[in-house]
């Protein structure tokens, strides 16, 4: 909104008249460090194995490994993330305090037929030289990827361009499912889902169970995409993803489906589709929330 060669009305008059603080334009974040962002790749990994460690118990592991940390420092890393412990406890994710939040709407029902659930989340992604932050949104019932952003910032932005962009491609689902984070809660992204009638579904406070299959989607991405290329650049990740996801969506069989790919279970073509068959020949068409 500063626009810095407008000829009368200098920068300084432009701060007060947006109610902005002047220091604000003239700072320029400096990057992390390149030990801590090996930190931070370490987090990640150690994160998908142990999503309930908390600074405290992050920092001691790190120190197993011979890295010399501290809480504070682990502490502040993780928040850069948008990583914060899952387990129970007095106001985990604590959403924008200013934003309501829904009730979860999953437990007990049969999930069994494209566009009944959409589910998103967002995850770190670890670069070479640095790291983004990705949202995606997948059919519960069948695991497609209907749409993702990448994006440098944590604002609600690239979560609603994404959830715009499944909308305008696939329709509109009966239920969205997300947790409690500030990007879905803020008036901004449930306004999208309102004005299209989808009832809004949220996790309970620190429950990653309610919206485990993107979770488990997050670790089958970083393990075989994220991790097995050190991508320099946005531009090679997003094309390292893109490619990712295709494959994902269009030749990877899963036992939950049947051996149906995402792609032929959403368009309900393929091998016979089996709704709530797991690789343990449990049902997932009734889904419970389970202590994490």
């Amino acid at each position: 909104m500063i626009e810095r060669d407008r000829p009368g009305l200098s920068i300084v008059r432009q701060c007060a008249l947006l109610s902005l603080n002047r220091s604000g334009v003239y700072h320029r974040p400096a990057p992390e460090s390149p030990l801590n962002l090996s930190l931070m790749r370490l987090i990640d990994e150690q994160f998908l194995e142990t999503p309930y460690y908390g600074a405290r118990q992050m920092a001691r592991h790190l120190r197993r490994l011979g890295h010399e940390v501290g809480r504070k420092r682990i502490g502040r890393l993780m928040g850069r993330m948008g990583l914060a412990s899952i387990y129970q406890k007095p106001r985990t994710s604590v959403p924008h305090p200013q934003h309501p939040t829904y009730p979860y709407l999953l437990k007990g029902l049969v999930i069994d037929r494209p566009n009944q659930v959409w589910c998103s989340d967002i995850t770190y992604i670890p670069m070479r030289k640095g790291f983004l932050y990705l949202t995606a949104i997948m059919d519960w019932a069948t695991r497609k990827i209907l749409a993702w952003r990448l994006s440098n910032t944590l604002d609600a932005d690239f979560c609603i361009q994404a959830l715009e962009e499944a909308l305008a491609r696939h329709g509109t689902p009966e239920i969205f499912n997300t947790d409690q984070g500030s990007q879905y809660t803020s008036p901004r992204f449930t306004e999208v889902l309102k004005d299209r009638n989808i009832k809004i579904s949220m996790d309970g406070r620190g429950r990653w169970m309610d919206n485990v299959f993107i979770e488990r989607l997050w670790r089958s991405m970083k393990y075989e995409c994220v991790y097995l290329h050190a991508f320099e650049t946005g531009s090679e990740l997003r094309a390292g993803l893109t490619t990712w996801i295709g494959h994902y969506n269009a030749r990877r069989p899963h036992s939950a489906l049947a051996g149906r790919t995402p792609d032929e279970a959403y368009h309900q073509t393929g091998p016979t589709f089996l709704p709530g068959l797991t690789p343990a020949g449990t049902s997932t068409g009734s889904y419970d929330k389970v202590a994490a």
